[in-house]
């Protein structure tokens, strides 16, 4: 697997860098991590560079990660990036409503490297 550049999405800094830790741990090669509070800053940064991977937290102040996914369509460079949600939020409805807007998986807090790497592995379709 080639170096992945992963923008990380959580308004928490801890967070952010919790789940970089998590990812590094799980041996998912990291060529760049590019981190964002919200889905607007996030949007702002996808608006200018590409990402192989985006890891964003459902609640946010100013645009929540369901909106950061819905928005996702209308920016070329990150049209086809694949998502996976990491949040507290576990309830079922929140689950279809991450992956009817577009998130391709779902991990809950508290989580493990180990689940963070079949997630990342099973969203760029390699095998686990």
């Amino acid at each position: 697997m080639e170096a992945l550049r992963t923008l990380i999405v959580d308004d928490s800094s801890v967070m952010r860098k919790i789940v970089e830790r998590a990812l590094r741990q799980a041996g998912i090669p990291l060529a760049d991590v590019i981190e964002a509070a919200n889905g607007s800053q996030a949007l702002e940064i996808l608006s200018q560079q590409t990402v192989d991977l985006v890891l964003t937290d459902i609640n946010m102040p100013v645009m929540d990660g369901l909106e950061l996914v819905r928005q996702l369509h209308k920016v070329d460079k990150a049209r086809d990036v694949p998502v996976l949600m990491i949040t507290t939020e576990g309830s079922e409805s929140q689950v279809v409503q991450a992956i009817a807007c577009g998130a391709r998986g779902y991990v809950r807090k508290p989580f493990t490297p180990e689940q963070i790497k079949r997630q990342v592995l099973s969203l760029l379709g390699l095998l686990y």
